[in-house]
């Protein structure tokens, strides 16, 4: 699995503007901040102004009385600053965790809405990271980093301006020898905005590979393989230490200007103010005044390859973020959606093809013209040797996929006319691979049904037959029955249970259609048995269409489906497939094969 190409990168400007249509709302209390920022930077630029006046009178004149006051203004000024300070903290943190928020649901809204072949091409950890790591970063770039990056900015030209005020010699060399500041910032823009991406880039890999690790640790103890797994991370870890060390060098190469420069700069302007004082051009008071207001302008001079770094990483971050939201939707509502009030449940397979995305054009459509009517109320089991396409002609009825050619009709009406809300009422799915969230077997199990109340009677019943329908009664022997919290994945279960905690999920949800891929694989035998004499129950009036991967599945049809190379084959009851197709004969003894194997084992168990 990998993530989809990045595109070429937008100018900082234009890439971080991609973030105003979201800050927008609070943008007044922003620039509010940013006001009071600028303002506790005019309040520091206007102390070497006092001093200078102190300096030139009450200590010159030798009266205290004076000088008393002086203090007393350079101390209010002070305290103003750091109002100004507190007050740019207030106005900018929540603003900031607001933006954050917004983004961080619009993200997840968009995984959401994305289709599955979306997922199949990028990486969870990619994602998490950028949802987590990306946006947390952005969060404080604009609360701190773009905010002080302008008042910072703002500050240094109004500072440089005010230096010409005592002489325009020292302005100037001050200026001259800054300059190559500019210069510097260039050179690491386009050095470190490289590395900041292939850093970020790479911690997504990590978390990726943590994630796999953690949810594979029991694969990697039983074959102890947890030395290979650790070699492979420390290789990847290393990569992004030697990414972050390079990204050190760049800041550490900026900073070095950014701290020479100045020193070199106060080096020579001394050495001209004395000459000036020598030569009547300049007072004490006015050299003292002009070191102290450079001496202000230090920090903002210096902190502005931080704060430039920073913004290139909130430009990379927005990068990756917005690479998500820039994905084609293929499966979205059509523009004027069908409805189907009361559906019959007759699903027909007309002419479809599919091919992934990613498939070679020289290689046929997995699924290559396929032609297939279920009849309301129909249960059809769907058989095939592995690889054939059964599991991809079931993800088509639910718009997982959508198919490359022909149409999958529900009563008549093509999939894709109808709100992919009402589709997904009327097909239901369980499969082979039972996936379970975080959550009470209560609300595993009524995932589906958004219209019952949790804990009412009614939600209660429906609960009560779905897991009795599954086999599933072993949840109330749980600590807290159907209320207990079953773990990440329901890893905490056997794959029989989970199996059979996702079959009640597909039953509760009371579809017109119910797609089942192979979801009693992971059954024993007896389980399995009386699982499908509790569905022939429930699929008496829902049109049902499965996966069988065992001959006693199969008992559970109507009739049967061959699927033989993307193609439907042959339509027919077990004994006529049996009598008549060749193929199905084949495809029939190797499962049974299977099933004798499945059977001895359990019998030494």
């Amino acid at each position: 699995m990998t993530t989809a190409t990045p595109r070429p990168p937008l100018s900082t400007l234009r890439s971080l503007a991609r973030l105003l249509p979201i800050a927008r709302p609070v943008l007044p209390r922003l620039g509010l901040g940013a006001v009071s920022a600028l303002l506790a930077s005019l309040l520091a630029l206007g102390i070497p102004l006092v001093l200078e006046e102190v300096i030139a009178g009450p200590i010159t004149s030798g009266d205290p009385g004076q000088l008393v006051w002086g203090a007393v203004v350079v101390l209010a000024l002070g305290l103003a600053e750091a109002l100004m300070v507190w007050l740019r903290r207030w106005f900018v943190l929540a603003p900031a965790t607001k933006v954050e928020y917004d983004l961080r649901q619009s993200f997840y809204a968009r995984l959401q809405r994305l289709p599955v072949a979306f997922h199949d091409r990028w990486q969870s950890g990619q994602l998490l990271s950028r949802m987590m790591q990306d946006m947390s970063m952005l969060r404080r770039w604009m609360a701190f980093g773009l905010i002080l990056l302008i008042v910072n900015l703002l500050t240094i030209l109004i500072g440089a301006a005010l230096l010409f005020r005592w002489h325009w010699l020292l302005g100037t060399l001050f200026l001259v020898f800054s300059a190559p500041v500019i210069v510097a910032g260039f050179l690491f823009e386009k050095r470190y905005g490289a590395l900041a991406r292939q850093s970020q880039d790479q911690a997504g890999d990590l978390a990726t590979a943590v994630e796999e690790s953690v949810h594979g640790i029991r694969v990697l103890k039983a074959f102890g393989r947890g030395s290979h797994a650790l070699k492979k991370f420390t290789r990847q870890a290393e990569s992004l230490r030697e990414t972050e060390l390079g990204k050190a060098r760049a800041i550490g190469g900026i900073w070095f200007w950014l701290v020479l420069l100045p020193d070199l700069a106060f080096a020579v302007c001394l050495g001209a103010g004395i000459f000036l004082i020598q030569g009547g051009q300049l007072q004490v008071a006015e050299l003292v005044a002009f070191f102290a207001m450079a001496t202000v302008l230090r920090w903002p001079m210096e902190s502005i390859g931080f704060l430039f770094s920073f913004t290139l990483d909130a430009r990379t971050g927005t990068d990756r973020i917005f690479e998500v939201f820039d994905e084609q939707n293929t499966i979205v509502d059509p523009e004027t959606p069908r409805t189907i009030a009361v559906p019959r449940g007759e699903l027909t397979f007309d002419d479809v093809h599919f091919r992934y995305q990613d498939a070679a054009a020289s290689e046929p459509d997995l699924i290559d013209g396929a032609q297939l009517t279920l009849r309301p109320g129909e249960t059809m089991a769907l058989v095939g040797l592995t690889g054939s396409g059964k599991t991809t002609l079931t993800t088509l009825p639910g718009r997982l996929y959508d198919v490359t050619g022909g149409r999958v009709l529900l009563d008549g009406v093509d999939v894709r006319e109808l709100s992919l809300a009402e589709l997904r009422r009327h097909v239901g799915m369980a499969f082979e691979d039972a996936t379970l969230f975080s959550q009470t077997v209560r609300d595993n199990v009524l995932l589906g049904r958004e219209d019952l109340v949790p804990g009412s009677p009614a939600a209660d019943e429906v609960l009560r037959e779905a897991l009795q329908v599954a086999q599933a009664q072993f949840v109330h022997d749980l600590p807290q029955g159907v209320d207990t919290v079953i773990g990440e994945e329901g890893l905490s279960l056997s794959g029989g249970q989970r199996q059979r905690l996702a079959l009640a999920r597909a039953v509760a949800a009371r579809p017109a259609v119910l797609v089942l891929d192979d979801p009693l694989s992971a059954l024993d035998v007896d389980t399995e048995a009386l699982v499908e004499d509790a569905l022939r129950e429930v699929l008496s009036d829902t049109t049902a269409l499965i996966v069988a991967h065992r001959p006693s599945t199969v008992t559970l049809a109507d009739r049967v489906a061959l699927l033989q190379d993307g193609r439907i084959t042959a339509v027919g009851t077990h004994s006529e497939l049996l009598r008549d197709s060749e193929h199905y004969r084949h495809v029939i003894s190797s499962l049974e094969d299977e099933e004798a194997r499945l059977r001895q084992r359990e019998a030494t168990l």
